[in-house]
């Protein structure tokens, strides 16, 4: 049997993701999520363009990891998963446009370059994306730490970095085959119910 390029197998495992890279919120109340995310959880802002602000934790080495956009109803706006190399963003973009799943590419948002975007089963926006700013500090900002982007700041809770994100959806076994077998995610822990149904799965790319 000869492997396709979009499905994880035993013999060729999928590589192509390298972590969770960005997250946008949508808000009908912009101000107050922002004072919520800057003041009580202590991100930072960086950028802002149209009804979009860019923010990130300290510890955070991209430019931006988290996005605030003012719309109609509160929700994911998409999460961006950045990939280890150019070719496997082509790789992963030309399998997920043969599935169907795929929606159209752009030409990249602050912080990052061209992205593919494309739907879960649950449809879910995600995008893959592989050029991104490092985030350069101020002076003032700079840590005596050669492996930390920033120096510390506890302003709130002073969130370190963007980590995992936990959705919501219809069928969790349908949405966990399709990380692991189009994307190359790796089982770590589930929730079976006594009648045989999924309830939860959490999954990663890397053992962090």
């Amino acid at each position: 049997m000869t492997d396709t390029p979009n499905v994880s197998t035993d013999d060729e495992p999928i590589r192509d993701v390298a972590h969770l890279g960005h997250l946008e919120l949508l808000t009908p109340r912009p101000d107050e999520s922002l004072t919520f995310f800057t003041e009580v959880l202590g991100l930072r802002e960086v950028a802002r363009r149209g009804q979009t602000v860019y923010l990130r934790g300290w510890g955070d080495h991209y430019r931006t990891t988290f996005a605030i956009t003012e719309a109609a109803h509160a929700g994911l706006g998409h999460a961006g998963w950045r990939t280890v190399s150019p070719r496997a963003l082509e790789r992963r973009a030309a399998a997920l446009e043969a599935l169907g799943c795929g929606r159209d590419w752009h030409e990249g948002d602050v912080g990052h370059g061209p992205a593919y975007r494309f739907s879960d089963p649950d449809g879910h926006a995600m995008e893959l994306y592989y050029e991104t700013e490092t985030y350069r500090p101020t002076d003032e900002l700079r840590s005596t730490l050669k492996n930390q982007p920033q120096r510390y700041l506890p302003h709130g809770i002073a969130v370190e970095r963007l980590d995992h994100v936990n959705l919501m959806c219809a069928d969790v076994t349908a949405n966990k085959r399709f990380m692991m077998d189009r994307l190359g995610f790796k089982l770590r822990e589930y929730i079976e119910l006594d009648s045989g149904v999924e309830a939860g799965a959490w999954l990663s790319v890397t053992n962090l």
